[in-house]
């Protein structure tokens, strides 16, 4: 009978083979005293070594770079909070506007952008970016000469001068609803029914008020010649007297604007005949029951004195 080659025992398995793979995993405190193993160990970032659960802070393993990694974040921040992309909400002041003088949007910022008018030479939102939406044809370019301007300055100052002569001469009886009483009592029965028919803000105190007839010139409007009774706070300029009369009788205002002259309202005394300044105190310059009139490209009051 022949012999058979026995099969060797097989090797008793490797336990120490397998804890060494098992160390690839994970890794080794690196805080001086603590050889503790662990799987999943944490990262420090700011000195970038490995430690266990009981030393992952800075404070814990006495970090040699402690606070660099918070530094860095806060520096991160800081640069993102003052880039222009997120920098203040634009306004008046920081941003620019439409030129059309009814719109107050802000153009050239990230959510409305800019239109140039290459006739007029504005800027205009998206809304009034079309000639006939800004009224082109009406408009005197910025920058134009002096031939393609029309008449120039001191032609309308003595046009605004000849409109208020018009005024003070022969309009003056029309522009008054009544002619003026000629006696106290008389006097006091039109203020009496002007003060019934007039409107203003109600928060103007009764013994600040100051009523007064108010109108503007047809070349001040496009509409009917517009008039209406109104009180007003005595202690007002003048500036804010004809802003809120401008509102009053729905006249287009544009004097905070800064335009020219040529689209600036003016007050008109008709009483006392002449252009009241904007810095005027209200209760220096007009009486109750005075008529005053809105007037537009007449110049300042120096060169229609």
């Amino acid at each position: 009978m022949a012999s058979s080659t026995p099969h060797p025992p097989p090797e008793p398995q490797s336990f120490t083979a397998m804890d060494k793979e098992m160390l690839n995993i994970g890794g080794t405190c690196q805080y001086l005293t603590c050889d503790s193993y662990d799987f999943l160990p944490f990262r420090c970032e700011s000195c970038h070594g490995r430690f266990c659960q009981d030393h992952r802070t800075e404070a814990g393993h006495k970090c040699a770079r402690a606070g660099e990694w918070a530094a860095k974040k806060a520096q991160q921040q800081a640069n993102r909070t003052a880039s222009p992309s997120s920098g203040p909400k634009p306004t008046l002041l920081t941003a620019n506007q439409c030129s059309h003088p009814q719109c107050k949007t802000l153009i050239d910022t990230l959510n409305s952008v800019g239109v140039a008018c290459s006739t007029c030479n504005r800027k205009y939102c998206l809304k009034h970016r079309i000639p006939e939406d800004h009224d082109c044809k009406n408009i005197i370019p910025v920058g134009a000469r002096q031939s393609l301007r029309g008449p120039s300055q001191a032609d309308k100052a003595r046009s605004a001068l000849g409109r208020l002569k018009l005024w003070g001469k022969e309009k003056q009886v029309a522009v008054l609803p009544k002619p003026k009483p000629s006696t106290a009592a008389s006097r006091a029965v039109a203020l009496n029914q002007l003060k019934r028919t007039a409107k203003g803000d109600e928060k103007v105190p009764l013994e600040k008020r100051i009523y007064l007839h108010v109108e503007a010139e047809a070349n001040t409007t496009t509409s009917k010649l517009p008039k209406g009774a109104f009180w007003y706070n005595r202690a007002w300029s003048v500036g804010r007297l004809l802003d809120d009369a401008a509102r009053g009788l729905q006249v287009q205002n544009v004097n905070n604007r800064g335009g020219g002259e040529e689209e600036r309202l003016r007050v008109f005394h008709v009483e006392g005949g002449r252009l009241l300044d904007f810095g005027e105190k209200a209760e220096d310059v007009l009486a109750q029951g005075n008529t005053i009139v809105l007037l537009r490209g007449v110049g300042p009051v120096s060169a229609a004195a």
